[in-house]
């Protein structure tokens, strides 16, 4: 799964070596972090999507990253055709990122992202019930963990 970069022409990343990840979604935002030079993701938070630009920006704040990755629903077939509304709604979240925090943002092909994330929970011995609060942030991570994977060292 290579990324698919948003803004190709965009300048590159100031020295923070840190990269946020966010797992899209109507009624929730999983976000993980990591280190570009360690390439290795940690689940951060969820955020309900009512305070989604509010908790990004003090995240961006705090975390001061290089970069945002994504996670990008897969519509199949024909891109224009059957692009779903999920996907729809996460370019467009990802194009105001950029747009409100001036942010280099990439994408990654998130599927399968919330299986492997309720496995790794399930074996952590979370199940059930108990993964609603963490499934976003894990599948955060696990889209962040497939970009360090797929992306050559910088």
């Amino acid at each position: 799964m290579s990324p698919e970069r948003l803004f190709p022409h965009s300048s590159p990343p100031h020295s923070s070596r840190t990269v946020l990840a966010f797992d899209f979604g109507l009624k929730r935002i999983g976000v993980a972090t990591g280190d570009s030079q360690l390439r290795i993701a940690h689940p951060l938070e969820t955020i309900p999507t009512s305070q989604r630009f509010e908790r990004i920006a003090r995240l961006l704040e705090e975390w001061e990253p290089a970069l945002i990755v994504v996670g990008l629903p897969h519509a199949e077939g024909d891109r224009e055709k059957d692009e779903r509304e999920i996907t729809r709604a996460c370019r467009n979240f990802a194009h105001e990122l950029r747009a409100r925090f001036g942010v280099e943002v990439e994408f990654v092909d998130e599927r399968f992202t919330s299986s492997e994330a309720a496995a790794a929970l399930r074996d952590a011995g979370v199940a059930g019930i108990r993964q609603k609060p963490l499934l976003d942030q894990v599948a955060a991570q696990q889209i962040l963990q497939s970009y360090f994977d797929a992306a050559p060292r910088r």
